[in-house]
């Protein structure tokens, strides 16, 4: 960004400003005009985006695990049912004559619809895997083909004359591919209800920060144009890749929240430059060479780290990578080109409106600042107390977090009334073994029926397993089915998977099953995570570097933005993993943490932290630059920037709490999670811990050796002439 030069003396002409403010001005009138068009067509083409989202990606789909499903899906269909009916016989027998006439009918019927294949039933088989233990449910399996669209609409087509009373039963329709259809539409239905709470009351919380309904309108405004823009994002990457239904929750709530946070910080900035008395241009391009940088900083620290997931292979997680950077970029584009041409056209009319003239007279008092001011000097005061404190509270929350247990999503994601849900629960009480927790093991290559006898008999000697099917060949492909002992993703399953793939074979074998896609989801995320958190922590050492021209000051923010997120996962693991206020918060809790959820949660939340805390670093650089005194500079940051930050977190998880309000728990546990990590790195991390570990490194904080100090007078931004240049160019001898 061309920075705009300095206001001229008086005297000297007009003022003078640069190139980027004389483009985002020249049309202003143009540009509002392009951006109305451009949200209507963005309006057209994001509609329809929820169908065409899926709900799945949590798989690996380079692991072995992947393969073996897909091939078994191809060879053996039967093996892979993803449509189950629940058959309720009431208190008569499923052996029952007219029971058993009723449901082979339906087993009949439901093997002549089209895009269903592998139709079985308890009827058929007399399998007791298939049989309730109590002797009145059994079930129909069967298998819906096609990608994940096409078997909703398949699903959406045939429920219904399935679903309910048949004669002298009920039925209830489950299975995989049940729970995610009607996991994405109950998403779909929950974003637009939280919608729905988190624009009146960000319109309320503006209007508490900014005091005039017009300032406070604007970065609403552009909010609607990054929600509207993201929506149309999302919808196009659905035509080259697949997406997440979760990563329009969470999307929405980024292009809302960092649309806000950056309109927010850029009008208060322009409003502070009004009252000194600039005219408007001259207060938008110091408002664009100030705020303005550090708006596209931000959205550069929040795209790098959203950047990160695109090392993971998991769709889950690649797709928030693809939409959350688009939605960074557009956010900020939006408060850069729209925001600027909207204010100068509004001049001093942006104040006008002011509604807390109604509740008070004369001009607006100052106690905030002066009350941020005061608590910046006691922090730096008791610089020690605080530092060590706060970092021992942040610690203490983060414990829970070491008992955390990794799992897979399933049916516990919906409301305990669902009816897929409702299904799998039935079955996972009331059926032998552990269903959905079997493993199956995939066999290519020739073999006699003595050489699958053999390793048949070598697989059931295995320690954790209790039964064993099959095999069922097809030509030179064969596989097993195995049922372990316990739950069916413990650490007995996990220990049994790799048993069975170290188990030596005549024949190419390969694992597949609940446990199995686990433990290779576990494996490719802990493969992948180094490289993740090292870019992101390069990343983000250089764009701190560039802002700050400090060698410290970098390596502080990755250290205390790491430290920031303790809580939300200390709290993640005692509420979502351990069940506490399950039934306040209305979910229940499958004992573990799907394994992508903490790799998501820490990218975005990291992103987040870094975004308040470039805010407050581009503060405290500016005003050190200007005077050249430390302490003065962190209390004069905290003073311009505490509250606003403050604001700024709390609109922020005022929208991430609406998303949290979701009925699906991973859902919930993302917006809830991560506005508890916004809000304790405002509330506790801002504004005590940053101030106190400032104070304590001192004037060493601006310390870079020579050679960096040059890279960063090239390449770096600054503001202003520093007033220290020359004490900068010595090395402090000490903190």
């Amino acid at each position: 960004m061309t920075e705009v030069n300095k206001a001229p003396h008086p005297g000297d002409g007009p003022p003078r400003v640069g190139g980027w403010t004389r483009f985002v001005t020249a049309r202003p009138r143009l540009s509002l005009l392009v951006a109305l068009v451009l949200t209507a067509l963005a309006v057209l083409a994001g509609s329809g985006v929820a169908d065409r989202l899926g709900s799945g990606g949590w798989e690996d789909p380079a692991a072995e695990s992947t393969y073996a499903t897909k091939a078994l899906e191809r060879e053996f269909p039967d093996s892979q049912p993803n449509l189950l009916l629940l058959v309720d016989s009431g208190r008569a027998s499923v052996d029952d004559p007219a029971v058993a006439a009723q449901a082979r009918d339906l087993t009949e019927r439901l093997a002549t619809e089209q895009g269903v294949t592998g139709v079985g039933s308890y009827w058929q088989s007399k399998s007791p895997a298939l049989r309730a233990k109590d002797g009145h449910e059994a079930l129909i399996a069967a298998r819906i083909t096609g990608d994940e669209n096409a078997m909703g609409k398949t699903l959406d087509r045939i429920a219904p004359h399935y679903r309910g009373t048949h004669g002298p039963v009920q039925v209830k329709v489950g299975g995989i591919v049940a729970v995610r259809h009607e996991m994405q539409t109950i998403i779909k239905e929950d974003l637009t209800r939280a919608e729905m709470i988190a624009l009146p009351i960000t319109l309320v919380l503006l209007v508490m920060v900014f005091g005039s309904a017009i300032a406070a309108l604007l970065p609403l405004g552009i909010g609607i144009v990054a929600i509207l823009g993201t929506n149309a994002v999302l919808r196009g990457l659905t035509s080259f890749t697949d997406v997440s239904v979760f990563a329009l929750n969470l999307t929405t709530a980024l292009g809302l929240g960092l649309a806000i946070d950056y309109a927010l910080f850029i009008v208060r900035r322009y409003r502070e430059e009004l009252s000194t008395g600039a005219d408007p241009l001259t207060a938008v391009g110091t408002t664009l060479r100030t705020a303005g940088r550090t708006v596209l900083f931000s959205a550069l620290t929040v795209a790098v780290s959203l950047a990160a997931m695109m090392v993971f292979p998991q769709y889950f997680l690649r797709s928030f990578a693809y939409a959350g950077i688009a939605v960074v970029l557009l956010a900020a584009a939006a408060a850069l080109i729209l925001l600027p041409a909207a204010l100068l056209l509004l001049g001093h009319r942006v104040n006008a409106l002011d509604l807390r003239r109604l509740f008070r007279r004369g001009r607006e008092p100052k106690a905030a600042g002066t009350a941020w001011a005061r608590a910046a000097t006691l922090v730096m005061r008791r610089a020690p107390l605080f530092a060590l404190g706060t970092t021992a509270l942040l610690v203490l929350l983060g414990l829970p977090f070491l008992g955390v247990k990794f799992g897979t999503a399933d049916d516990r994601q919906l409301p305990s009334g669902a009816e897929s849900h409702v299904v799998q629960q039935h079955i996972r009480d009331g059926f032998p073994g552990t269903p959905g927790g079997g493993l199956e093991i995939l066999a290519e290559g020739k073999a006699t029926e003595t050489q699958y006898a053999d390793y048949k008999q070598r697989v059931a000697a295995l320690p954790e397993v209790v039964r064993v099917d099959g095999p069922l060949v097809k030509g030179d492909t064969a596989y097993f089915t195995v049922q372990p002992k316990g739950e069916a993703v413990d650490g007995g399953a996990q220990s049994l998977v790799g048993d069975l793939r170290s188990l030596k074979a005549p024949f190419d074998t390969k694992v597949t099953g609940t446990a199995a896609v686990l433990v290779d989801s576990k494996h490719a995320i802990g493969e992948r995570l180094p490289w993740a958190g090292a870019f992101i922590a390069i990343v983000t050492l250089l764009l701190v570097f560039l802002l700050t021209g400090s060698v410290l000051i970098p390596l502080q923010a990755v250290v205390l933005n790491a430290l920031s997120l303790t809580a939300m996962f200390g709290a993640v693991v005692w509420v979502f993993q351990d069940g506490h206020l399950s039934g306040a918060l209305g979910f229940t809790s499958p004992g573990s943490i799907e394994t992508t959820l903490p790799v998501l949660m820490f990218c975005v939340a990291f992103g987040l932290s870094m975004d308040y805390g470039v805010f407050l670093l581009s503060r405290i650089k500016e005003e050190y630059e200007r005077t050249g005194d430390h302490n003065e500079a962190v209390r004069h940051g905290l003073q311009r920037t505490g509250g606003l930050i403050t604001a700024a977190a709390v609109i922020l998880a005022v929208v991430m709490v609406a998303i949290g309000t979701s009925r699906v728990t991973n859902t919930k546990m993302l917006g809830l999670g991560i506005a508890l990590a916004v809000l304790m790195d405002a509330m506790v991390v801002r504004s005590l811990l940053v101030p106190a570990i400032m104070r304590l490194t001192g004037r060493a904080t601006w310390w870079a050796p020579a050679s960096l100090r040059r890279f960063h007078q090239r390449f770096g931004l600054s503001e202003g002439e520093p007033a220290v240049q020359a004490e900068e160019e010595k090395e402090p001898a000490g903190v």
